[in-house]
């Protein structure tokens, strides 16, 4: 239980340094056999979710304190990763923007405002709404998991112990078992790295099943640095054999679009690029395959 006070670590504070840092690694290192013991349904949930988004659906984090904050920071990474538009993203957390920054008392518990929340957004079945929860009991983010299942929505829940309400509430629940912490009761420290963990994976494999990742690169990556231009033009020679050159010019003519820069380089007219593209919602390896096909 994340709330257990561990007898071995009730002295930590009078620790050497270097012992209590090696003993909090150490535990920390669990996390990932936790998230690990629960790849089925992380893959599950990535299939089902990839399913109900399709072209229009939208991708919500819902979570207070440390688990709404940990939302936030997978979620905001999936834009320029994968070119996920950012009218299909949205933020639910306990007590508002405010709370991104700072503790806002009492939000937690306000099922009601989560009801509120997520009934306000007009959900539809094409979105999916992720609940995080280390304690799996924090009423707001259950009355969003809650109200977003009654609409239609796909839910999904995760949580670090037992009792917990929210996978009950959800339509998938995943349970993440990471045990007592080193600080009794700061989930921010195993509980919060599983959360991580198994958000990094399951939106990841959410954007794979949506066809944004080809022959293991980010293709549909936003290009907003000299560093990220330089990517995008190697990914484009190594996925081509063009030359470096020939890939710069591609780029600048699809506007810096990595998918219809191979597009071009493959043959493609400028037009017929973006048609298929978009026939294809995207999917540049589904684009390929047909064209072989044809």
């Amino acid at each position: 239980m994340t709330e257990a006070a561990l007898k071995a670590y009730l002295h930590i504070a009078e620790w050497p340094t270097g012992d209590a840092v090696a003993e909090m690694i150490t535990n920390q290192s669990q996390a990932a056999a936790a998230v690990a013991a629960v790849s089925a349904q992380l893959a599950h949930a990535a299939d089902e979710a990839a399913a109900r988004l399709g072209r229009n659906g939208r991708l919500i984090y819902a979570g207070a304190g440390t688990s709404g904050r940990i939302g936030v920071q997978d979620g905001v990474e999936l834009g320029p990763t994968y070119g996920w538009p950012k009218e299909r993203m949205i933020f639910l957390m306990a007590g508002g923007q405010m709370a991104f920054m700072q503790a806002v008392e009492g939000a937690e518990d306000d099922h009601a405002k989560g009801v509120e929340e997520a009934r306000a957004l007009k959900l539809t079945a094409s979105d999916v709404v992720i609940g995080l929860a280390a304690s799996g009991s924090t009423p707001y983010t259950i009355g969003v998991i809650e109200a977003a299942r009654e609409e239609g929505a796909l839910t999904i829940g995760l949580a670090n112990k037992l009792p917990a309400p929210l996978c009950d509430a959800a339509e998938i629940g995943i349970l993440i078992e990471t045990g007592a912490e080193v600080i009794a009761g700061s989930t921010r420290m195993k509980a919060g790295t599983a959360q991580k963990i198994a958000l990094n994976v399951l939106s990841t494999a959410i954007m794979i099943r949506l066809g944004f990742v080809y022959e293991g690169r980010m293709v549909a990556m936003q290009i907003s640095n000299r560093k990220l231009l330089a990517r995008a033009k190697a990914m484009i020679v190594e996925l081509t054999g063009c030359g470096e050159e020939q890939a710069a010019v591609a780029l600048e003519q699809g506007g810096r679009n990595i998918r219809v820069a191979i597009l071009l380089v493959k043959g493609w007219t400028l037009d017929q690029a973006k048609a298929d593209l978009d026939h294809w919602a995207g999917n540049l390896a589904a684009v390929l395959q047909a064209n072989s096909r044809g």
